[in-house]
């Protein structure tokens, strides 16, 4: 029963002093002497104070961990704002009082806010920063996938962010320049491959494939690479384009050349107007797609050749043309000229190949000019003479009109002779100044020019003194038979006379 009792307490609330009464219940009846009592006791003690100082101890180590985490928290929260760039926040508390835990549960809050502001504001850096890399790795040319570029995150301030996006400005402003520059280069290699006549997407894409448009390539490259053998492409191919167009513009002149030569038509020379078109062009000026092809060139000098072969055949033809064509001009200034002579010497000179063809033609031209020059100096003389000799005629038939008997009969056409004679009187009144004024003008010419004034092969001085003498001869015949004093022998002399202008009306 008193066990029983003993563990009653038990069941009860458990403080240390039922505890301890029930350990005295139980060394009462176990009889405990008061030495080990007081060994137990002091055990227990012991143990308590062991206890307590374990509790203590952790707690020691406890405050210290909150302390630290107070003081890395505040550290941290310095950095965050110094890495940030902010001298303040809103929402961190100025006084540090309370409790180790309130001052944490304080600075939290704000902790929480800038590491997220610190995280937003890295991949803001990141982003940047990749399209710097990006754009950086397009000038210098490089290919392939890169690795993200390293965030400082020392300082995240908006100044430092300010500063690579005004470097990421600058270098899209480089970036659009070399593209406008690289599509500059594309257009002009363009324009030259199609005056050249060359493949222009195989010309691009051996300086780079991104530029064929064909290639489904999104985006060009920039690099200087590709810029300087842009500019070494577009360099060549103008080099190309100007060697070609001196090349055809020799050919040109050389197809002109043998076109005058020839006297070719408009129409065969028609076939090569896109190349004639080009004869004293520019470089810039020559911008027709395929105008400076392998092909038209190869064309050109093979009409070239063909026409040369074909000049020796018809130099003869054409210089004798030309020969024609002087002789038509002094026939009509009646300039008598060793025709035979001419056209033996042409033959000569193109058979013996002495000279040119060309200096042949350009002689005679020469020459042609010089006849008309000549022709046009004597035209107002030779219209003289026509005059002259026109009246000369109307003189000769007016003397006819005059010995004949039955003028004045009433026949048919009568009247019209009568009129014609009133006229022919009029103009023979006149012969004596007009040959005053044709021997003057010849002389003259004459003087001027130094040598004599032939008409067909006669000196027309010579013809004009004769013609004078004759006149004066008949005149005076005239007198005499008006005074009855004319004898057989003087009307034979008279016709003699009258035949010998007859004669210098022939030579008309």
């Amino acid at each position: 029963m008193a066990a029983v009792d003993a563990e009653k307490p038990l069941t009860g609330q458990i403080t240390c002093g039922s505890l301890l009464q029930q350990l005295q219940q139980i060394w009462d009846e176990v009889g405990e002497s008061d030495d080990d009592r007081d060994k137990m006791l002091l055990q227990l003690e012991q143990e308590c104070l062991d206890v307590y100082k374990r509790k203590v101890d952790h707690a020691v180590k406890s405050r210290a961990l909150l302390l630290q985490t107070l003081a890395d928290a505040r550290v941290e929260l310095t950095n965050l704002l110094s890495a940030l760039g902010e001298k303040s926040y809103v929402g961190i508390p100025e006084k540090t009082s309370g409790s180790i835990k309130e001052q944490l549960a304080a600075i939290a809050p704000a902790l929480e806010k800038l590491w997220k502001q610190k995280d937003e504001r890295m991949k803001e850096f990141s982003d940047v920063q990749s399209q710097i890399q990006k754009i950086c790795s397009e000038i210098a040319g490089i290919s392939g996938q890169e690795e993200s570029p390293a965030v400082d995150e020392c300082d995240l301030s908006l100044k430092k962010l300010d500063e690579f996006h005004a470097q990421l400005q600058e270098l899209q402003k480089e970036k659009s320049e070399r593209l406008h520059m690289i599509l500059e280069f594309v257009s002009t290699v363009h324009d030259l491959c199609a005056v050249l006549g060359l493949d222009f997407f195989s010309t691009v894409t051996q300086v780079h494939p991104s530029l064929n448009d064909s290639a489904g390539v999104q985006s060009k490259s920039i690099s200087n690479d590709t810029l300087a053998r842009l500019s070494e492409t577009v360099l060549s191919l103008k080099e190309d384009k100007k060697q070609r167009l001196e090349k055809l513009q020799e050919l040109a002149t050389q197809l002109v050349d043998l076109w005058n030569l020839m006297d070719t038509s408009e129409e065969e020379r028609s076939l090569f107007d896109h190349v004639t078109c080009n004869i004293s062009a520019s470089v810039d000026e020559v911008t027709v797609p395929g105008a400076l092809t392998l092909e038209i060139i190869e064309q050109t000098e093979v009409e070239v050749e063909r026409l040369d072969q074909l000049k020796a055949s018809r130099m003869k033809e054409i210089a004798f043309k030309k020969q024609a064509e002087l002789e038509e001009i002094f026939a009509h200034a009646h300039v008598e000229i060793d025709t035979e002579a001419a056209r033996a010497k042409i033959l000569e000179l193109i058979d013996s190949g002495n000279l040119e063809p060309a200096d042949l033609l350009t002689d005679m031209d020469n020459r042609i000019v010089k006849a008309k020059e000549e022709a046009l100096s004597r035209k107002d003389i030779l219209d003289k003479v026509e005059k002259w000799m026109s009246a000369c005629e109307e003189e000769s038939w007016l003397e006819d009109y005059n010995r004949d008997e039955n003028r004045y009969n009433a026949s048919r056409g009568a009247h019209l002779n009568l009129k014609r004679a009133e006229k022919a009187r009029i103009l023979v009144n006149k012969i004596p100044a007009l040959v005053d004024s044709l021997v003057s003008k010849t002389r003259t010419w004459e003087q001027d020019n130094g040598i004599t004034f032939a008409y067909d092969g006669v000196p027309l001085l010579a013809m004009l003194d004769e013609y004078v003498l004759l006149r004066h001869d008949r005149e005076e015949e005239k007198k005499r038979m008006r005074v009855g004093q004319i004898c057989p022998c003087m009307n034979k002399y008279s016709e003699h006379v009258w035949l010998s202008i007859k004669i210098l009306l022939v030579i008309k």
